[in-house]
This record gives C-alpha cells, sequence and structure tokens, in this order.
C-alpha cells in the first residue's frame, strides 16, 4: 500500500467497506428468497396433500355409499360405479406418494389392500365382509389423514429450523461484516492518520531548529514524498543554521581583539597617560568606557549561547532532591535579589529525581535573572516544583509586566526581547531564554510560558526518572 496515493487509499477503503457490506446485504437477499421458495414449494405441497386427502375421503364416503347400495339393489351398474369411484381414488394415493414415499407409502398400501379386499368381496354380496372392508378401509383413511396432518406439521417445523438457521448465519455474517469493516476502519484510520501526525510532529520540529533528527514519513506515496521534501528542509536548515553559527562565532571572535584595544585605549585616556583631560573630554571618555564595556558583555554573551548549544547534548546524570536544587540556584541571586529587595519563595516536593543539575541551576539561573529584571522592587519571585504524570515540573513565576501574547511564539529564539522592557536599566541581550530552551531540550523536556493574569508564569518539563 505504501506505492498508494492518500486519494487511492481513501477510494480503495470505501470500495473495500461497499464490498463487504454488500456483500453481506446480498447474502442475506440471496438467504430471504431461498427461504421465501421453500416456503412456496412447501405451501403447494401441503395444499396438494389436503386436497389428495380430501379427494381420497370423499371417494371413501362415496365408495361405502355405492357398496351398501349394491348390497341392496344388486345393480351391476352400481358394482361399475364402484370400480370407477376406486380408479379415480387410486391417482390420489400415487400423488401422495409422489410428495413423500415413506410418510405415505404404507397406509396408501393398506388402502388399496382394503379396497380390493371390498372389490373381492362385491361380487359375493357377503355384507359383513363387505362392511368389514368398508370399515378398513375408514380407518386406513383416518391414518392417511393423520399422516398428512403430521407431515405438514413436520414441513412447518423443517421450515422453522431453516428460518431459525437462516437468522443466526445472517446475524453471524452481519456481525462479521461489521466486525471486518470496523477492522478496516480502524486500519485506513491507522494508515491515514499516522504519517498526518507524523507530518505534524515533523513541522513542529523544524520549527524548534531541532535539526538532528532525521524525517522519516511511512505510509500513502505523497505523504511519503511529503516527508522527504521535509528531511530535504530539515538539511538545508540545518546547513543553514549552522552557517548562521560560524559566522556569528567568527564575528564574536574577531571583535574581541579589536574590543580589547578599544577599552585599553580607553582606560589609558582615563588615566590621563596622553595627557590631562578636560571636563569633557573626561565625560566622552567614560561614555566610550561604557559601551565598549556593554559590548563586551553581549559578545561574551553570544558566545556562552554558542558554547552552552555545543555542550547541551552532554549530559551527565545523576540523583538529586528537587528541593535541594532550587534553593541552591536562589542562593546563587542573593546579591542580585538583595539589590532590589526581592524574595524567593521556593514550594517543592521532597522527591529525588535522575537529571543533569549543574544544567538545570544554569536554567534556574537565567530564568531567575530574567525575573528580577522584570519584577517590581519589594515583591515576591516563587519557584515550585513537583512530579506529575510522570514528568517533573519545574515553575518560576514572578510578579512583573509579564509578557504579550505577541512576544510569547518567539520569547525562546536568540536575541529576541520583549516590548515590555526590565525595570532595571541595563538591557540583555536576549539569548538567557534561548539557552533554557536548548538545555531543557537536551534533557528531552520543554520550556514554555503558562497564561497568566499578572506577571510571566515559565514551566519546565522534564521526564520522570526514579
Amino acid at each position: 500500500m505504501r506505492f498508494l496515493s492518500f486519494r487511492s487509499t481513501l477510494l480503495i477503503g470505501f470500495l473495500l467497506l461497499a464490498l463487504l457490506l454488500g456483500a453481506a446485504a446480498l447474502r442475506g437477499l440471496l438467504a430471504l428468497e431461498d427461504f421465501a421458495r421453500q416456503s412456496r414449494q412447501s405451501a403447494e405441497l401441503a395444499v396438494q396433500v389436503t386436497a389428495n386427502l380430501q379427494q381420497l375421503a370423499e371417494r371413501t364416503v362415496d365408495l361405502e355409499r355405492g357398496a351398501r347400495q349394491y348390497l341392496v339393489l344388486k345393480d351391476p351398474l352400481l358394482k361399475r360405479r364402484f370400480d370407477m369411484l376406486v380408479a379415480e381414488a387410486l391417482p390420489a394415493l400415487t400423488r401422495l406418494e409422489a410428495i413423500d414415499q415413506a410418510a405415505f407409502s404404507p397406509p396408501a398400501n393398506n388402502w388399496r389392500n382394503a379396497v380390493l379386499a371390498a372389490k373381492e368381496q362385491l361380487p359375493e354380496k357377503d355384507s359383513p365382509a363387505i362392511l368389514a372392508a368398508m370399515s378398513l378401509l375408514n380407518e386406513v383413511n383416518e391414518v392417511l389423514a393423520v399422516s398428512g396432518r403430521g407431515w405438514i406439521e413436520r414441513q412447518n417445523a423443517t421450515l422453522l429450523t431453516e428460518l431459525e438457521r437462516n437468522r443466526v448465519s445472517l446475524f453471524a455474517q452481519v456481525a462479521a461484516s461489521m466486525s471486518g469493516a470496523l477492522v478496516l476502519v480502524v486500519l485506513m484510520a491507522w494508515w491515514l492518520i499516522r504519517p498526518v501526525g507524523r507530518l505534524e510532529a515533523a513541522i513542529e520540529q523544524l520549527g524548534e531548529s531541532r535539526f538532528d533528527m532525521p524525517i522519516e514519513i511511512h505510509g500513502p506515496a505523497d505523504l511519503q514524498r511529503v516527508g522527504q521534501r521535509l528531511d530535504w528542509l530539515r538539511h538545508r536548515l540545518a546547513a543553514l543554521e549552522a552557517d548562521r553559527v560560524r559566522i556569528l562565532r567568527h564575528v564574536s571572535h574577531e571583535l574581541k581583539t579589536p574590543l580589547a584595544a578599544l577599552r585599553e585605549g580607553v582606560a589609558l585616556l582615563q588615566d590621563e597617560v596622553v595627557g590631562p583631560l578636560a571636563d569633557g573630554q573626561r565625560e566622552v571618555a567614560s561614555i566610550l568606557e561604557h559601551n565598549a564595556r556593554a559590548l563586551q558583555q553581549q559578545i561574551e554573551d553570544l558566545l556562552n549561547y554558542h558554547a552552552t548549544v555545543f555542550d547541551a547534548a552532554r549530559l551527565q546524570r545523576r540523583r538529586i532532591a528537587l528541593r535541594t536544587l532550587l534553593e541552591a540556584a536562589a542562593d546563587e541571586q542573593q546579591l542580585q535579589l538583595q539589590a532590589r529587595e526581592l524574595r524567593v519563595v521556593v514550594d517543592c516536593v521532597r522527591r529525588q529525581v535522575q537529571l543533569d543539575p549543574d544544567k538545570i541551576r544554569v536554567v534556574l539561573g537565567n530564568l531567575l535573572s530574567n525575573a528580577i529584571a522584570f519584577s517590581p522592587a519589594g515583591s515576591e519571585i516563587r519557584l515550585a516544583a513537583g512530579v506529575r504524570s510522570n514528568n517533573v515540573f519545574i515553575d518560576c513565576i514572578d510578579q512583573g509586566a509579564g509578557v504579550t501574547a505577541a512576544d510569547a511564539e518567539r520569547i525562546f529564539d536568540p536575541f529576541v526581547q520583549g516590548s515590555h522592557r526590565p525595570i532595571s536599566s541595563q538591557q540583555g541581550s536576549g539569548v538567557g531564554l534561548s539557552i533554557v530552551r536548548e538545555l531543557v531540550a537536551a534533557q528531552g523536556g520543554r520550556v514554555f510560558l503558562v497564561p497568566s493574569a499578572q506577571g510571566a508564569h515559565f514551566r519546565i518539563e522534564l521526564p520522570y526518572e526514579q
């Protein structure tokens, strides 16, 4: 099926469903027609049996009446009429035997024998013998009637049994067809939805700049081709990302040397090595020194970001207590917290987890630095952690201005700063949250913004390993 397209697979699936359900309906129709035919045949035979039995009963009455008249009147014409009535009754016996030999042949032979005995006694004019033969004929006729009713009842029972058998068989076929249709629908849905879900995951993977995992789509041929184009796009984006990183690294390194010379020159000017400075000149030198330091800090942040991205995949997992990890991250920021009169509240269960604590400390340090920069003085920052649904979650919640909806989609991209500027005058480089995302993704987790009425609420989710 991997050579079929999406539309061809859908068409074949619908045709198979129609064929499966149509076969069940056709089988039910054929069974109904067969039962109707058997019912008609049985009804026709029942009518024939009843008609023949009635004819025999009438001829038996006529024979008995004719025999009695012959005994009284001694008229040869009555003897011939008796023989004619016997000749008319015998075909009815033959027809009954043709319908069911086993059911009607014994009483039919008895009827013939009784009539033959009456015919033999009729010329002798032996009244007791003739009357005895006619009485026997009536008894045999009753036996034939009972046999006929029994035969009709057996036919009805056979029809009911056949109806029940057809009902059970038809029910089984309908159930099998519906089960087969359900299995077919599940298989078709799995065959078609699975690659669509994989395509969605692949697009999300490319959107999150994860280019290390190949994209393989199994399913209809056209979706496989889409997967191949996405994998080509992955290679292309990975190459562009590598070029960008290489260029940034080279530019950063190339800028450090002239920047160091510039800072050295500014320091010489401020130390008045080349001569005394006027007040205006001293102010210009101070401005140069401040901006050179800010530029050097941004270059170092850029280099640290690329070093972190390179080092993110090399994990050193070990067991550590969650509370210990959060408290250590808060202690490292004590100077910044005291300077802004902020406090950190740690809300954490006492649980041991398996992760890379060094990288998580970097993550928490960046989140706390970001929260400190955006929090109003005297406010509270909350660090919470726990285990839920086989995931370790860590929350960092501040009471600042928060993140706008427009910035939420790209706040984790490198060198992107939100529209809400921090309260402090010092502006960051916009790589802190990018480092957080890279380090969390390297451990199989994710970081995202949780909607909140006030402030920013960042949540980290990591796989829970005991």
